[in-house]
């Protein structure tokens, strides 16, 4: 009963995450990075971030662990949240579990 919500999220997964992947690289490029630099940085911080991922800590957890009040990495995510990316997740998921679902 799962396996369009499966499809949506597993399945059709790794393609968001690749996105994620050239959306990231194209901006280290855009901030003054060479692709094959950007590249080589967001392979390494997508690997680094699933193997923390993989010891069972939330993931929220590990996103507050890992930004200090004030620094850096506290400048992003208020930018991600809001361009509405949780929403255009779900939205993603969503549309995949019913495209499965169609295709029954």
């Amino acid at each position: 009963s799962a396996l369009d919500a499966v499809t949506g999220l597993s399945g059709s997964g790794p393609a968001y995450v690749f996105l994620v992947a050239e959306a990231l690289i194209d901006a280290g490029v855009l901030n003054g990075l060479s692709r094959d630099v950007a590249t080589d940085l967001t392979v390494q911080t997508l690997r680094g971030a699933a193997e923390l991922l993989a010891t069972g800590t939330a993931p929220a957890e590990l996103r507050a662990a890992g930004t200090s009040p004030g620094g850096t990495t506290a400048a992003g995510p208020p930018v991600l949240e809001s361009a509405s990316v949780r929403a255009a997740f779900a939205d993603a998921v969503a549309a995949a579990a019913a495209r499965s679902r169609q295709l029954g």
